[in-house]
């Protein structure tokens, strides 16, 4: 990279493409001050701004100085600019503490494509729109113009919208071969729609900006997460089968998982998110969030992990952040002083759906400690292989006081890191990294090393475009070009409202997609009685058997897979064009992905399909159920339940591999 700089003028270029630019027409920085107002409601925000003053800055005087270029923009901001070959980090210093919005402008491309920003759930590329960067709840339904959104938020304030996101990051992949970086945990807007710029907005001065760049796209997701941090690799067990998801106490959740082995479906766990207790409101079959085993509906827990060990099955549970008013170890919270309070002087309750709970204050490390410590001994003590780390994305930001002495509003998006980080050091502690596994939908900045697995949130259970199966395919592909590849979902989905309730057919396209995942894992969802459940239908365990044999016959490919994603940042699930760069159609295309590098995976999200358009990029392509081979282009192939359209390239290692899974389950 190269950087040019005299009197208002500057230029930051890669290769000779120009990056950022300045002069006194093109202004690149622009400062100003805003209020805002934020509403928070069961972990769905309302934020609006009010912007006061927003002032271009021009470069006023540069000078070069110890190694690296110092600019003056306007006498209120000074950046520290450093490259060196392939990166360049711009460091910012506000002189006017005033100052608590900032704008920044790249230049764009009319080409160009532009992915990342955590994870986007109804858009892989971002291009054309503008994204808001704030952890919360992704929202029910997501589409303003159908009926499931307007109820949702008619009556909770929940519909959602294309960017409600739970893991926010404020880092892009560009087409262009380079990402950028903001290191900042405030609210932050991230705007691609001009044709010839990127606005990025961000509610403080950011310490800095990175960009790094790289001559292919799995190099610069290697710059990229070495940078960011990579997740640890999964537990090999985890590919063992099915991890199935049961609740209800131990004779119903053990009698499930002994009836669907019997049926031949492969488990590798058995995870009753209600090993608490449960509560039941009227969204549905809630958990009691007391971090502790239920001794009325689980008898003797530990010595039922203990039998699933013998068996070769692990067992998961849940844990969150927060703890219930009226449970035992809030009180132990409440003595020792560890939750968050209001400014005058209580604990802060949150609401979540008809019971209150007192924040953990994460920031505080004392009660870090004794939470980890209740991780530790509550779960890891009795045998507990894993767990849902769920709700890192609910900090209130109104009249909450941490002990970091940090607003709220800096803090709210770091609290997923915070939290992932806990159950990280509780494992690592206890010697048990790459034996357990927890699964989050939060995430933030810092939060990629600290993961051991990504799920996608409480998807609705059907087919809709912002809300349903497909969305999860945009969800792992943005995810893994921001260092989080490895992803995966509920199996049918979770969120059953206003009459929508899962089917065989949604339940059974998402079980075959999750089959190509790294992680094969089902979900009741808030209201299991009235969703299709396949433990109920012999046909239903029938079809699971065969999907959790194939998964399991992937166990030596996918496992490769993982390692590359731990070690060089590759994502298991993988955009097209990171390994078919020079095919323009690969970077537009969100709903297929390369499940490593050798297999292209065509998921069937839409309804009452038995066949499907796929496109094939320049390769020699087999398909895995047929054998029939096929080249670049369009290609409609048959896709009845149970056989998504798959294919392999002729030339992988792992040929003999997929011939045999072919052999074993094909057409």
């Amino acid at each position: 990279m190269e950087i040019f700089a005299k009197g208002s003028t500057f230029r930051l270029t890669d290769h000779g493409k120009v990056l950022l630019e300045a002069s006194d027409e093109k202004p690149m920085i622009f400062a100003g001050h805003g209020t805002e107002q934020v509403e928070m409601y069961r972990g769905n925000f309302k934020i609006e701004d009010r912007v006061e003053e927003r002032v271009a800055l021009p470069i006023l005087h540069s000078e070069e100085k110890d190694g690296a270029l110092i600019l003056d923009f306007g006498g209120q901001i000074e950046g520290r600019i450093e490259a060196d070959n392939d990166c360049s980090v711009i460091r910012f210093r506000s002189r006017n503490p005033e100052i608590n919005r900032f704008w920044i402008r790249l230049a764009a491309e009319p080409g160009e494509h532009v992915y990342g920003c955590g994870e986007q759930l109804s858009y892989f590329d971002l291009r054309g729109r503008h994204f808001p960067l704030w952890t919360g709840e992704t929202g029910v339904g997501r589409d303003k113009t159908t009926y499931v959104t307007w109820r949702s938020d008619v009556e909770n304030r929940a519909g959602g919208d294309y960017y409600n996101t739970s893991f926010p990051e404020t880092t892009f992949v560009s087409s262009r071969k380079y990402y950028l970086h903001a290191e900042t945990t405030a609210y932050a807007d991230f705007d691609f729609r001009s044709p010839e710029y990127h606005e990025l907005q961000i509610w403080e001065v950011p310490a800095s900006i990175r960009i790094e760049s790289a001559d292919s796209f799995p190099e610069l997701l290697k710059k990229e997460t070495a940078f960011l941090g990579r997740q640890p690799e999964l537990p090999e067990w985890t590919r063992h089968g099915l991890i199935l998801g049961v609740q209800g106490g131990s004779e119903r959740s053990f009698g499930i998982a002994e009836k669907v082995r019997s049926g031949g479906v492969g488990l590798a766990g058995v995870w009753c998110q209600d090993w608490c207790g449960k509560r039941v409101t009227t969204f549905g079959k809630r958990l009691q969030w007391d971090w502790h085993y239920h001794p009325q509906m689980y008898g003797d827990l530990p010595e039922r992990i203990r039998e699933l060990h013998r068996e070769g099955i692990r067992f998961l549970g849940y844990v969150n952040p927060y703890l219930v008013k009226d449970g035992m170890l809030f009180r132990e919270g409440m003595e020792k002083g560890y939750f968050a309070r209001k400014s005058d002087g209580s604990f802060y309750l949150v609401d979540f759906g008809e019971f209150d709970c007192g924040v953990v204050d994460l920031t505080n490390p004392e009660a870090f400690d004794w939470f980890k410590g209740i991780i530790e001994t509550y779960s890891i003590g009795i045998g507990i292989d894993g767990w849902m780390a769920d709700f890192g994305e609910y900090l209130p930001t109104d009249d909450i006081v941490l002990a970091s002495g940090k607003p709220a509003m800096i803090e709210h998006n770091r609290w997923p890191m915070l939290w992932a980080k806990c159950n990280y050091e509780a494992v690592k502690e206890t010697g048990n990294l790459g034996k357990i596994v927890y699964f989050m939908r939060a995430g933030g900045t810092g939060s990629q090393k600290y993961n051991t697995l990504m799920w996608a949130g409480d998807q609705s259970v059907d087919f809709s475009r912002h809300d349903g199966l497909c969305t999860v395919i945009a969800a792992a592909l943005s995810c893994g070009m921001t260092g989080m590849g490895l992803h995966h979902s509920d199996i049918g989905g979770y969120t059953s409202l206003f009459g929508n309730v899962r089917t065989k057919e949604v339940f059974f396209r998402w079980a075959e997609m999750a089959a190509f995942t790294p992680v094969m894992r089902t979900h009741e969802g808030n209201r299991p009685d009235d969703c299709y459940q396949f433990y109920d239908d012999e046909d239903g365990i029938r079809r699971m058997a065969r999907l959790t044999g194939i998964f399991r016959m992937l166990s030596p490919y996918v496992t490769e897979a993982v390692r590359e994603n731990h070690e060089k940042g590759l994502p298991v699930q993988r955009a097209l064009f990171l390994h078919y760069e020079g095919d323009e159609r690969c970077y537009t295309e969100q709903f297929e992905y390369l499940l490593g590098r050798d297999l292209l995976a065509a998921p069937v999200w839409k309804e009452g399909r038995k066949e499907w358009d796929v496109y094939l990029p320049d390769d020699e392509w087999i398909h895995l159920w047929t054998g029939r081979e096929y080249g670049k282009g369009n290609n409609v192939v048959g896709a009845e339940l149970g056989f998504p359209p798959v294919f392999y390239r002729k030339r992988s290692k792992y040929a003999d591999l997929f011939e045999k899974i072919r052999g074993t389950y094909g057409a």
